[in-house]
């Protein structure tokens, strides 16, 4: 068998390999500009709102421990801007039930923490949670070719956005297929590295920006210490352990499919035939409780052929 081919970069969708590349102080240049190409991109798309601008951020402690009872929250990253702005990053590799309800839950957070004793006019500075989704939505909830998804509380009667300082960023990753050649804004290149950095031997030549030379840098396996290596391997396996179980839970999910439309297939085929000898023997004038009998259909299924 031939050998897999090492990669050279870091794989980007590992617990490892997302925190060494936004979740450090050293690297927290490429975090703002991954923020900032994300919301002028949301800036593109709703030109009346005003745009959020991030200059500097300020990490946060990732594990939070709910006042209610003893529920905890553990971010990828979690960010606090200059302004007070709160921003969850995640990458989520897999989907799983509930989880839009995990998002909300850990929305929350930031929230509650703002809260004050004494005098406090419940003002709260703005919460962003970003999804970076190695995933479908299940149930195609969304277009197959419409894959960044902003979602705010809006008025369901007239449209408007009610509040506009909770806002959630979805990207379902699988569905970015942008070529090197299409690349023209920061958001777009940006999604191309994460899409794609695990699968490339060099630069390509679309990504000159000097930012993306610091995510190469960053990114190339070859400069990791050695205690870096170690907890990177350690990282990879379980990505593909964890891309294996899904695959295979897909492939029995499509055979059991097959299996059951077959048998439904059968079943159906079963009744049709019982319906039409029904019919004939209907037709021959046998008693109603000879044909329930020989074709297991009900009296009123019966009269009404």
């Amino acid at each position: 068998m031939e050998e897999r081919k090492r990669e050279r970069y870091v794989n980007p969708y590992t617990d490892f390999g997302f925190k060494k590349l936004f979740g450090t102080e050293l690297n927290k240049d490429l975090l703002i500009s991954l923020l900032n190409a994300l919301f002028d991109r949301s800036a593109q798309q709703s030109p009346g709102e005003p745009k959020q601008v991030v200059k500097d951020l300020r990490y946060l402690p990732t594990e939070k421990m709910a006042s209610f009872g003893q529920r905890r929250a553990v971010f990828d990253v979690y960010c606090e801007g200059e302004n007070g702005e709160k921003f969850i990053v995640e990458m989520q590799q897999a989907s799983q039930d509930f989880f839009k309800d995990r998002s909300v839950f850990y929305s929350a957070f930031p929230i509650i923490e703002q809260g004050r004793t004494g005098d406090w006019d419940f003002h709260l500075n703005n919460v962003y949670t970003i999804g970076i989704l190695n995933f479908i939505f299940p149930g195609d909830e969304y277009d197959k070719d419409c894959f960044h998804h902003e979602v705010k509380l809006m008025d369901i009667e007239d449209k408007h956005v009610f509040y506009d300082k909770l806002t959630y960023v979805y990207l379902e990753m699988p569905k970015f297929n942008k070529t090197e050649d299409e690349l023209v804004s920061m958001y777009d290149k940006w999604l191309f590295v994460l899409r794609n950095l695990t699968r490339l031997m060099e630069r390509p030549a679309a990504l000159q920006e000097r930012i993306f030379q610091r995510v190469f840098d960053q990114a190339e396996i070859a400069r990791f210490t050695l205690d870096e290596s170690r907890i990177y391997e350690e990282s990879l396996k379980q990505y593909r352990d964890m891309s294996n179980t899904i695959a295979s839970a897909e492939r029995r999910g499509r055979a059991e499919g097959r299996a059951e439309g077959r048998a439904e297939g059968r079943a159906e085929g079963r009744i049709e035939t019982n319906r039409e000898n029904a019919r004939r023997m209907k037709v021959k004038g046998y008693a109603v409780e000879d044909i329930a009998e020989i074709t297991g259909l009900t009296d009123e299924e019966i009269k009404g052929l």
